[in-house]
């Protein structure tokens, strides 16, 4: 029997910026991994883009992304549609690969299915990011929600990694997501449309559904094996391509979780604080397999990565000099 095809999948919709910021991350994972297949699913008018710059080669697979999962929970709480290979990876748009990802398969490869995340969430997981989040905790909400759903351990979802090699377990996974999406009303979660946010989110919904069914997260925080960890200004080193990329990245979980704080002074502070302690300032220089953008206010650098590798793409090169004369 032929061996089973992994590949990866992607998929944009919206504003014509996301599949160039698709075109973007492919083009850093082909530094690493020139083989596995690439699919992307969405909206017929970024097929178009893509094949008016004649880089549609860029993708093994392009499908329609039907309009009823144009957006998050569309998509993720209805992966085992969109699972063209054997072996899926799913990964968000706005990711830089930084290492060669053979050693990150062979892991998966052991799952049926899972997501990296953590084994616990904490009380900020689909809860208030403010300090409303101390009402939960002295009400013990996040108790009640996993008495309500009859689960025994909530753990921490982080989707911009999912991974699949059974599309009947995917189904599950995914319907299971979709009923606990349904019953929020009876949660403590706080739906993101109430935080100013345009989608939903689909983690806190999956997290129950993997605790539901007894699959297990692929630990998000391995140090030097992460799979993948966030971009950080001021806490990452890189180049403007980002073909050397590092992360400062903390063993103390706590030390850790300070560097998601929006003053950067504030976080170096509170990191010197901390690390100060015996014991809570180990820290190493880590590349992870991949670079994620996930917060808005690190995104930056990204676009202008994006901007220029599509230009690069679409632009014709000027004339060499002895070709002028």
């Amino acid at each position: 029997m032929p061996a089973p095809v992994e590949g990866y999948v992607l998929h944009t919709y919206g504003p014509e910026r996301y599949v160039r910021h698709a075109v973007a991350s492919v083009t850093t994972l082909r530094r690493h991994d020139a083989d596995r297949p690439v699919a992307l699913y969405c909206p017929p008018a970024h097929q178009q883009v893509l094949e008016r710059h004649g880089l549609e080669h860029l993708f093994q697979v392009i499908d329609d992304l039907p309009e009823d999962h144009r957006s998050i929970v569309g998509f993720k709480h209805h992966l085992h549609q969109f699972m063209p290979f054997d072996r899926a990876l799913y990964v968000d748009s706005d990711m830089v690969w930084c290492r060669n990802p053979d050693p990150l398969w062979q892991q998966l490869s052991g799952y049926p299915f899972t997501a990296t995340g953590l084994e616990r969430a904490d009380f900020f997981f689909g809860g208030p990011k403010d300090v409303g989040v101390l009402l939960d905790v002295l009400l013990n909400r996040r108790r009640r929600t996993m008495r309500r759903f009859e689960i025994t351990h909530l753990p921490r979802v982080q989707a911009g990694m999912i991974y699949s090699q059974d599309r009947a377990l995917t189904r599950r996974v995914c319907e299971t997501s979709a009923a606990f999406l349904e019953r929020r009303d009876e949660s403590h979660f706080r739906s993101r449309l109430n935080e100013g946010r345009s989608e939903e989110s689909c983690e806190w919904s999956m997290a129950l559904a993997m605790s539901r069914l007894n699959l297990p997260v692929h630990p998000w925080y391995q140090g030097h094996n992460s799979p993948q960890l966030d971009f950080v200004e001021g806490l990452t080193d890189y180049d403007p391509d980002f073909e050397q990329v590092t992360c400062r990245y903390y063993s103390d979980r706590l030390v850790y979780s300070i560097r998601g704080l929006r003053s950067a002074r504030l976080r170096d502070a509170l990191i010197a604080l901390f690390a100060a302690l015996p014991g809570r300032g180990d820290y190493m220089d880590a590349t992870p397999f991949v670079l994620h953008f996930g917060w808005l206010h690190h995104k930056r650098p990204f676009y202008e990565f994006s901007d220029r590798t599509w230009t690069q793409l679409t632009e014709p090169s000027p004339p060499m000099l002895s070709e002028v004369g």
